[in-house]
């Protein structure tokens, strides 16, 4: 199956010219900084079938018709065909925007052709556009949307509105084309994970390149707190929903999050290409934490910390051991942790803080590199 780049023209590929915002002549054409570059290294480097989807208000009527259209238009193809990008096919729809028609983006009556399961993957294709409007098709059509904002914070109340529903549809907001290649080359390492058990079900959704949004539920106020920190400072974004039976006790609820929270991590790193491997330490007030980590494909934990008090919160400080070894040996890395300190509290947030800030520097990709950080050909 074909996956597709749907590709806006003004504002995108070339920049759009107010007041009229119709690109009706040579002298108002002007190409995205940057497009032919970036798009030159995407149709070269990927798979992705181009489609170019544009509206063009009142496209054929006096105030402007075709003859002024296409001459631009035909000239914009043969300049981007030259470097090698090549569109399949161009959609343009000639409504008004008033008249709502089917057709005009975000309408999808343009593109039902491609609703075809045994030829295109419309699930994991995307749109690219300088519109609210682009981002709404993406979402008709059930794929996410790279948003070239050109000019965020205008557009209004209704545009912001429009803005909370569709969050979940923006892969990525940029104002450059560079930023849509380094995702397409590095791909958004985003899983959603489930681990059931007779003893625990757990629901796991990490994007390790995330902005550090979290949502913890795990029954135990401290464990989810902790937690909270592995996103924040891991600059992560993690949802996790633990069902567990709490009513016997902690154990099974800690232990089987960390070994959850280990395969999500295996499963979105299994392309370790570019990455750095390793990581990190930092202090917490008295407390002087280090953890170092190594997604180096074995599992390995040392453990260099003690606790004074039984629990911290609800939360048992035996099981913390527990709960990092149990990632270690999912995520099939080396976690070496130690920490110093006289108040708890602060010594298991630190190891926390440490352990994200630890995962955040190994994690961290170079776009430009396609070797594994190994001499072993292997990780």
């Amino acid at each position: 199956m074909k996956r597709i780049l749907f590709i806006d023209r003004d504002g995108t590929l070339i920049k759009e010219a107010p007041p009229t915002y119709q690109i009706d002549s040579f002298e108002k054409l002007e190409f995205y900084p940057y497009a032919f570059e970036f798009m030159t290294k995407i149709a070269q480097e990927f798979d992705y079938e181009l489609i170019m989807v544009t509206n063009q208000d009142g496209l054929g009527t006096p105030s402007f018709p075709e003859n002024t259209f296409w001459p631009v238009q035909e000239f914009v193809m043969k300049a981007l065909k030259n470097e090698g990008i090549r569109f399949s096919a161009v959609h343009i729809d000639k409504t008004f925007a008033k008249e709502n028609a089917p057709t005009r983006k975000p309408g999808i009556g343009m593109l039902l052709e491609y609703f075809n399961a045994d030829k295109y993957d419309i699930k994991n294709s995307f749109v690219i556009g300088d519109r609210i409007t682009d981002v709404q098709l993406a979402k008709n059509l059930g794929c996410k949307a790279f948003w070239l904002n050109n000019e965020p914070g205008l557009g209004g109340k209704e545009v912001n509105n429009s803005l909370d529903e569709l969050q979940s549809t923006i892969a990525l907001e940029t104002t450059e084309w560079s930023k849509i290649y380094e995702y397409l080359k590095l791909g958004l390492r985003h899983v959603v994970h489930e681990r059931n058990t007779n003893e625990t079900k757990i629901s796991i959704d990490l994007n390790v390149d995330g902005s550090g949004k979290a949502s913890i539920t795990t029954g135990l106020g401290f464990f989810d707190h902790m937690l909270e920190q592995i996103a924040r400072h891991g600059k992560m974004d993690l949802n996790i929903v633990v069902d567990g039976d709490l009513h016997i006790d902690e154990h099974h609820t800690i232990e089987d999050t960390g070994i959850a929270l280990g395969e999500a991590f295996a499963k979105a790193l299994a392309d370790k290409r570019g990455m750095e491997r390793y990581g990190f330490a930092l202090p917490m007030d008295e407390a002087d934490a280090k953890v170092l980590i190594d997604f180096g494909g074995r599992n390995w934990i040392v453990w260099d910390t003690e606790f004074k008090r039984e629990k911290i919160g609800e939360m048992p400080t035996e099981m913390f051991f527990h709960f990092f070894k149990s990632f270690s040996d999912a995520a099939k890395c080396n976690l070496n942790i130690e920490c110093k300190g006289e108040n708890e509290h602060h010594k298991i947030e630190a190891i926390f803080k440490a352990f994200a800030k630890a995962i955040r520097m190994a994690v961290k990709r170079d776009p430009l590199s396609n070797y594994l950080p190994s001499t072993k050909g292997l990780l």
